[in-house]
């Protein structure tokens, strides 16, 4: 994959930061969870496909982060950020209940501000070259 989309995925981020930003206002917790998972992921294959790789099969966080050797903190934010993968759209990741009703205001508030965070992490990476 050329570098050029790189930035396609990290424009892409952007976006869902605000659609996430836009999900939390309205109160929907779960569903701001999940998209700032998929904002620090997007936002980290950007860097990976920046960086040159041609293949990203992860969806976790955890693993792009480790495996383009990112700072600690990007990793502690992946670490909590991947638990809202799956926990935030399926059912039967609780034993009882539908997952919109596990989720809080302050998850999402920190969900969205870690993903902010890797953003600029990776808003960085791009200007430094």
């Amino acid at each position: 994959m050329e570098k050029g989309r790189a930035f396609d995925w990290f424009r892409q981020a952007e976006n869902d930061l605000e659609w996430g930003t836009d999900t939390l206002k309205a109160g929907k917790y779960s569903q701001a969870c999940f998209i700032s998972q998929q904002v620090g992921e997007k936002a980290l294959k950007a860097v990976a496909y920046f960086k040159g790789y041609d293949m990203i099969k992860s969806h976790s966080i955890l693993e792009i982060a480790r495996s383009l050797d990112m700072p600690d903190d990007i990793i502690d934010m992946g670490k909590k950020l991947d638990l809202y993968y799956i926990s935030t759209r399926y059912p039967d990741a609780f034993p009882s209940g539908a997952p919109y009703e596990y989720f809080t205001k302050e998850q999402a508030d920190e969900a969205l501000a870690n993903a902010a965070s890797i953003l600029e992490v990776v808003r960085n990476i791009f200007n430094e070259k």
